[in-house]
């Protein structure tokens, strides 16, 4: 079939590390939606949707090679799937079992995204591909960046004929260890390198929050957001109170925090955020059965070019993480992030969109 829309040239993905080889993948709905993937890091490259006249354009941030994700030299994790353990934990370090487990310190002195070198550097097996769906697969050994026991993910992407993308993750253990897999496009629904975000319109379904500390790692606490910035229980503009006087909002450059999505049904799929941009009209709704979801703002975007050859300015993007929270390993009084050997891990996170 024709290609459409895909700018990015499928050779230059064509490669091999290791004794892995890597390629481009395009998947397709009934509707016109379009999606590049590459099969190092599981990552999401081109995802192309609609607005309210039917014109299509790429709403997420990434690279036109293989070689730019590979030798990243600005943002890591464009479109990345993220194991073993997506965000932070407290100084790389977590106990399990009686034992204590190091990990890299790949942000400040703390393991960020599962390491130096996680699920997003590795190139996973192409289990299935059909023109909807992708099938890819991944066993992280015993060890892997510090983590215990032998990890077997099996993760699916799928374009939906109502304009889903939809992402899910299963893993089983060989032993007890800890997961907290998640995806991480950057998305701008006006286009990627289209300008910031702070103009489009968030409305998130969590009453809670889990502030931070200087490094970014939760206090602990899990705080009401009535009369914060973090009150998005009603539709705001992203950029609308980022100049407020607020502690919170100072130690993460913006937002970069973990909300405690509002829940009906432990593991169903449930509304997480909606986005709305409103010079194309595109909406994204995001449902998860996760118990948490990461808003980042693109606070750390600092302008390298992107695919399109533009750039990708200072909150040029923002990311919805779908998740267990932060440092879980290390707060009781978080959701557990435990896997015991032998059970099933399974998360799944749609983003729906649509245009009005």
């Amino acid at each position: 079939m024709k290609k459409r829309f895909s700018k990015v040239d499928p050779a230059a993905f064509e490669s091999e590390i290791g004794s892995k080889k890597t390629g481009l993948f395009i998947l397709r709905n009934e509707n016109g939606m379009e999606m590049s993937v590459t099969n190092f890091g599981a990552r999401v490259v081109e995802l192309f949707a609609p607005d309210r006249n039917g014109d299509f354009a790429d709403v997420v941030l990434g690279h036109a090679t293989l070689e730019k994700y590979v030798n990243f030299t600005g943002e890591r994790f464009f479109g990345a799937t993220i194991g073993r353990f997506g965000n932070r934990i407290a100084n790389a370090r977590f106990s399990l079992g009686g034992r204590e487990f190091k990990l890299p310190q790949n942000d400040g002195k703390n393991c960020l995204h599962g390491g130096a070198a996680g699920f997003d550097m590795k190139v996973w097996d192409v289990l299935e591909a059909a023109p909807d769906m992708l099938k890819l697969g991944l066993v992280s050994p015993d060890g892997d960046e510090g983590f215990p026991a032998e990890l077997k993910v099996r993760m699916t992407y799928r374009l939906t004929s109502d304009n889903r993308f939809e992402v899910e993750h299963v893993a089983q253990s060989d032993a007890d260890t800890v997961v907290n897999l998640t995806h991480h496009s950057f998305f701008n629904l006006r286009g990627e390198g289209d300008g910031d975000v702070n103009s489009h319109v968030m409305q998130i379904n969590a009453d809670k929050y889990t502030p931070v500390d200087e490094t970014l790692i939760p206090t602990g606490e899990i705080a009401g957001v009535e009369g914060t910035p973090f009150d998005f229980r009603e539709p705001h503009a992203i950029g609308e109170r980022l100049g407020d006087d607020d502690e919170q909002l100072k130690l993460g450059r913006g937002y970069d925090h973990n909300w405690v999505v509002n829940r009906k049904f432990p593991e169903a799929l449930e509304l997480a955020a909606r986005v709305f941009e409103p010079e194309s009209g595109r909406e994204l709704e995001v449902y998860t059965t996760e118990p948490g979801m990461q808003f980042y703002g693109g606070n750390f975007l600092n302008g390298e070019i992107g695919k399109s050859g533009r750039p990708y300015s200072f909150r040029g993007a923002f990311a919805l993480e779908t998740q267990h929270f932060p440092d879980s390993p290390n707060r009781p009084n978080f959701p557990s992030t435990l896997l015991r050997a032998g059970e099933k891990y399974c998360h799944v996170c749609s983003y729906n969109f649509s245009a009005k």
